[in-house]
């Protein structure tokens, strides 16, 4: 007789669980969500992903979790001010969003706490799959954010700034957008805060056919705070995504990208910037359907990796059977500037259909002497020099943003970071 036992808990599993039993009485949700949440923290009792799990093979998070802090009521989150100045911020502070929501006309914009009390966002609660750790993380433990829905023919005049914003302890949020036909928008996804914090970001959304939405994710966490997020979005017939995420922080951080086509035309843009330092781990994980024909989609993410930081990051494009004439590109370059640091590039194409065009690559690579010489021969600083070469390296992906308030507001923060680690 064969016997499998139950490896021993970690205390960061034992401490999610026991958390758990102290605060189901205090999270919101009708019967549906609550078997959600059940089910959720089944999952996790069962243990988190280690290195013999593919999807985690990079980020063994069983080992890498330490430790969880408990939830801290008394803890005082305040929003930041917003990366454009005439953005409409919608704030969820330590987990709870803002107590009044701004009137946008087209838009309708409501509470998470109360679609969960209604049981109406039950069904989007359910794991994408056996391995999806934080979609159970953060179904048993979320308690806000914010339902966003753009109405049909709708463009935005003002960006949309999410602020998740926590000031120690754990938060757990989820972000909900449906955009309508032909609507248009620009949506800044921020993260960040002060404190050794636990936290889950789900974010959710819906293209309707000839959508265009322009998603930005800045994740600027503190250097001791863990940061487990997902974003997963539905692409409907011509319309266009395009996703801007940069890594700026954070001790431990997954961002999961879970991206399927599902009307002919539909267009998918990720550009990744990935700033790593100290003893740092990042890992950056996408998982893209082309389900349909006619769709087509391109990846580019640049890493700056320097003290003894570790990076990964994982792209997988599975092109299904009906999907001919799929047109995909994916390319990943890093350079590093630290003999310590490290960086993991996996991409992968699955490919079942006959009539595409799909291909993927991956560097790594130092400053070019030769360029950093010609500089400091002109007078100027090395550090100044290294910065320009690093500031060019990944300026090509900021520029792609068309709105040039956008790219200076990057541009700012690529500066910060480098005076701080470079």
């Amino acid at each position: 007789m064969n016997m499998h036992t139950q490896p021993q808990r970690t205390p960061a599993e034992t401490a999610l669980i026991d958390a758990f039993g102290e605060r189901l009485s205090l999270l919101p949700g009708d019967g549906a969500v609550m078997l959600q949440r059940d089910d959720a923290i089944e999952a996790i009792k069962e243990g988190l992903p280690t290195r013999r799990v593919e999807a985690w093979h990079y980020t063994d998070l069983r080992r890498l979790l330490n430790a969880v802090p408990d939830f801290d009521p008394s803890a005082l989150a305040k929003a930041v001010a917003p990366i454009i100045e005439n953005s409409v911020v919608l704030p969820v502070l330590n987990g709870v969003s803002g107590a009044k929501v701004p009137a946008i006309e087209g838009v309708t914009i409501e509470r998470l706490s109360e679609k969960l009390i209604d049981g109406s966002v039950a069904e989007g609660l359910s794991r994408y799959g056996a391995d999806d750790a934080i979609g159970a993380l953060n179904t048993a433990f979320v308690a806000d954010g914010y339902f966003v829905d753009v109405a049909e023919g709708i463009a935005l005049e003002r960006p949309l700034e999410l602020q998740n914003v926590q000031a120690g302890g754990q938060a757990h949020v989820r972000l909900l957008a449906r955009f309508g036909k032909d609507a248009r928008a620009t949506v800044v996804e921020r993260q960040t805060g002060d404190g050794a914090a636990l936290v889950s970001s789900v974010s959710q959304l819906v293209l309707e056919d000839g959508a265009e939405v322009t998603w930005l994710i800045i994740q600027e966490q503190p250097e001791t705070a863990t940061h487990l997020a997902q974003f997963k979005a539905y692409i409907g017939r011509n319309a266009k995504l395009t996703l801007f995420v940069m890594n700026a922080g954070g001790k431990l951080v997954r961002q999961e990208v879970v991206v399927r086509t599902t009307g002919e035309g539909a267009d998918f843009k990720l550009r990744g910037i990935n700033l790593l330092a100290g003893d740092s781990h990042s890992d950056v994980t996408m998982v893209l359907d082309h389900a349909v024909p006619h769709t087509s989609s391109t990846e580019i993410v640049r890493n700056v990796v320097t003290g003894k930081a570790r990076g990964v990051f994982q792209g997988r494009i599975n092109v299904h059977q009906p999907a001919q004439k799929t047109n995909a590109k994916m390319a990943c370059n890093t350079l590093l500037l630290s003999d310590d640091g490290e960086f993991s590039t996996k991409p992968e194409l699955e490919i079942f259909a006959d009539d595409v065009v799909c291909g993927h690559g991956a560097t790594v690579t130092e400053i070019n002497h030769n360029h950093l010489f010609y500089l400091m021969a002109r007078g100027i600083e090395e550090k100044t020099a290294r910065g320009l070469l690093v500031k060019a390296f990944v300026a090509e992906v900021i520029e792609e943003l068309e709105d040039e308030a956008f790219v200076d507001a990057l541009e700012e923060r690529l500066d910060g970071w480098f005076a701080a680690h470079g």
